[in-house]
This record gives C-alpha cells, sequence and structure tokens, in this order.
C-alpha cells in the first residue's frame, strides 16, 4: 500500500506555566504526522523532548526520511524495526493505527483486540513552585480526585506538606523527575509518607538509581525516565514497584501496549502518562490507560486551549476519543 506523509510543526501555549525539576516552559511543542492512502487519513502527535535528545527539528528529519519507505510499502508492523523508539515513531505509528481503522471503517480498540474503552479519571498535575504558590494551585484543584505534585527542589517536604493541607481529600501521587539524590531521598520519602502520597515517581537520575534497591518502603516507586520500552524493563526489577508508559518513550501505541503487558507480567504496577500535548495524542493512549493502574493523561487541560473536536474532560474524568479526532 503506498501512502503519502504530510507533517506539521505546532506551538500551544500552556496556561501559565508547566515546571518540572528541569525546568519551566510556556508552550507545548508538536509533531503532527498525517498518512494518506487517497481515500482515508489518519494521524499521530508526538511531542519532541530535549531529555531524550529531541527536537523539533530532529525529529521532523526522521520522519522526512521514512517518506520514500512509506511510498514503497512500509506497513506499521515493519516500522517498529524501521525506527528506534520515541517521539518520531509514536507519530507515525499512532498515525497508522488511525489510518488502519478508517480504512477499515472499525474502531481502534477493536482493531487492537481490546474492549470499548469508557471515561477513566486522570491525575492533575501541579507544577512545582514555592510551597505557598503549589497549595494555592492546589486548592483550586482540591475537589479533583488525583493530584500528581511536581517535585525535585530543594525544600520539597514543605511543599507535600503544604499541598497536603491545601487538598485534604485529594489523592496523591510525586513525580521528582529525576530531581532527588542519595544524601535527600530518606528525608522527602518521609515527607511523602506523612502527606500520604501512593506513589513517587523516578525520585532519582536514570543510571543512578542504585540506591532504590535497598531502600526500605514507606511509599511505592514507579520509573519514568528509566524507562522506555519493553527492552528496559528486565533493569527495573528489584528497584522499582510502578512503571510509567508514555507513547512517546516506548514509539507509539503498539510499543506501549506491549509494554503493558510485560509490565504486567513482571509484577509491575502501571501508569498511562504523557508529555504536555493536546487530545490528538492523548486519544490512543486512552486506550493503553485502560489496562493500567493509574492514568495521567491531563495534557489538553494543561493548554491554553485544546484543538478543535478534542477529548472530553468533566472535571478530571475522560471520555473516549470521536472517531474524528482519532481512532
Amino acid at each position: 500500500m503506498t501512502l503519502t506523509l504530510a507533517l506539521a510543526a505546532e506551538r500551544w501555549p500552556i496556561a501559565g506555566s508547566f515546571a518540572i525539576s528541569r525546568g519551566a516552559k510556556t508552550e507545548a511543542a508538536v509533531v503532527v504526522a498525517e498518512l494518506g492512502d487517497g481515500k482515508a487519513r489518519g494521524r499521530g502527535e508526538c511531542v519532541p523532548y530535549g531529555r531524550y535528545g529531541e527536537s523539533l527539528d530532529s525529529v521532523l528529519a526522521q520522519l522526512r526520511a521514512m517518506a520514500p519507505r512509506l511510498s514503497a510499502g512500509l506497513d506499521r508492523k515493519a516500522l517498529q524495526k524501521a525506527m528506534p523508539p520515541g517521539a518520531a515513531r509514536n507519530a507515525l505509528d499512532c498515525a497508522f493505527w488511525d489510518l488502519e481503522a478508517k480504512q477499515a471503517g472499525r474502531p481502534a480498540h477493536e482493531m487492537a483486540g481490546l474492549p470499548a474503552p469508557h471515561p477513566l479519571t486522570t491525575a492533575y498535575t501541579i507544577s512545582l513552585a514555592e510551597p505557598a504558590a503549589m497549595a494555592q494551585a492546589a486548592a483550586r484543584a482540591a475537589s479533583r480526585a488525583l493530584l500528581k505534585i511536581k517535585l525535585g527542589a530543594p525544600g520539597d517536604p514543605e511543599r507535600i506538606a503544604a499541598v497536603r493541607a491545601a487538598a485534604p481529600l485529594a489523592a496523591l501521587i510525586v513525580d521528582a523527575n529525576e530531581g532527588w539524590d542519595a544524601r535527600n531521598l530518606g528525608a522527602n520519602m518521609a515527607a511523602c509518607a506523612q502527606a500520604g502520597v501512593r506513589l513517587i515517581e523516578q525520585p532519582l537520575p536514570d543510571q543512578r538509581d542504585d540506591a532504590l534497591a535497598s531502600l526500605e518502603r514507606t511509599v511505592p516507586i514507579c520509573a519514568d525516565e528509566s524507562a522506555h520500552d519493553r527492552a528496559s524493563l528486565a533493569r527495573l526489577a528489584g528497584k522499582y514497584d510502578a512503571v510509567n508508559i508514555k507513547l512517546d518513550k516506548a514509539g507509539g501505541l503498539t510499543e506501549a501496549l506491549a509494554m503493558m503487558a510485560e509490565g504486567k507480567r513482571l509484577g509491575l504496577a502501571t501508569m498511562a502518562g504523557c508529555m504536555v500535548a493536546t487530545s490528538l495524542a492523548m486519544a490512543p493512549a486512552l486506550l493503553l490507560a485502560q489496562q493500567a493502574d493509574y492514568v495521567d493523561l491531563d495534557g489538553p487541560l494543561l493548554l491554553a486551549n485544546d484543538r478543535p473536536g478534542g477529548l472530553r474532560y468533566v472535571q478530571s474524568l475522560v471520555y473516549p476519543p470521536t472517531p474524528a479526532l482519532w481512532g
């Protein structure tokens, strides 16, 4: 099947700013890939991430390089070996899923052999800031069922205590984004336990996380930056209790679904996560999220505006996409 490829780089303003231990940003820069066969078209959206050496230019270059192979008949199965895991493959993989669903006149979940998706409760992110500012943000979001608190800087015990006081009924998960070290790990974890935190994501930097193997757990630990595709899961054993699966890291829905199955086989709890992006990026992740223990697909909620025809959010309840959006 001969396919044409169209690409677009887009910038979506964030409502305020999005801050983690590595810095802050005020817009989401995404790449949209569109595959067409002359009758149907499929779309996929990815987020180039500097942490993994990606940029808009590098991802666009990777995708443009695939155009001759797509016109020569490359399919989704062959794509898995033709490109490495990462944002670029994610955009193409998700575009393939959307195209295949439209060609078949069947929803993507049927194509994947999955039950029909249902609405899910997503975490809502509170960006890293000073304790008082985070408390104010948490107070505004206190009615949401699950809050994800960005930490990873000096003063984290004060931050999590302030958030808990401001949102006493919300379930809390914490994401340090590799911002802790062996010196403050114990104190920060104790503060999280005191606040009733249910899960801590990536407290230590990838490849410098051996201390987790001997750590006495008061809160379960989830891998994020230390987990990419299935090949990365084996080294998590003994260090992590859970894994955050993101389509941009895995390289698409195809690998992410396989990664979900392998994570469960290894006894890991699972999270379906995301980068800050529009509903087009969240839509395929919602299929993955149906099987997850934790759902963090709040990207569109953090934007000033979502793309037209985006996902429906009611507070933190996110509904499956319409076929016009994806799948």
